[in-house]
């Protein structure tokens, strides 16, 4: 049994410990796609995908997904506007998370995925694997002067 703040004893034998990452199979994960338009304005969207095999898809075929999806459906048309072009890795579950609220700045060699070909699982996706989606461009300008305009 464990205590809680409120004093009361709960049974903790049934609580299933098992790390969010390994609780669904790299062929059915849940991944979260941060869609960014702004990186100045911190102008974003998430996409939460489910039950995508990670073991047969590739990032080529991950971005066409998205694209998709932008295009279809309705809550999505002030995105539609930007070009995508690159996925980068924000994190996995359980792992560090960055300072930025809408992207990881850091190691951008190991961290964007730039072959469309590569299959996720290979690049170390996994269940609850959260990435960004965004135009190279504007975020090799927003490195280079890394402000925000809303604060």
């Amino acid at each position: 049994m464990a205590s809680n703040y409120d004093g009361l004893d709960y049974p903790t034998e049934d609580l299933d410990t098992t790390p969010a990452n390994l609780i669904k199979p790299k062929t059915s994960a849940t991944i979260t796609v941060r869609v960014i338009k702004s990186f100045e304005f911190r102008t974003t969207k998430s996409m939460v995908l489910r039950d995508l095999n990670l073991e047969q898809t590739t990032v080529g075929q991950l971005k066409e997904l998205v694209r998709q999806a932008i295009k279809t459906q309705g809550a999505w048309k002030p995105y539609r506007n930007v070009e995508l072009d690159t996925i980068k890795l924000y994190t996995v579950a359980h792992g560090a998370k960055t300072t930025n609220l809408i992207i990881n700045l850091d190691n951008d060699e190991e961290m964007i995925w730039s072959d469309d070909s590569a299959v996720l699982a290979t690049l170390g996706a996994e269940n609850e694997t959260e990435m960004s989606f965004f135009n190279r461009k504007l975020y090799d300008e927003f490195k280079q002067k890394p402000e925000t305009k809303w604060d």
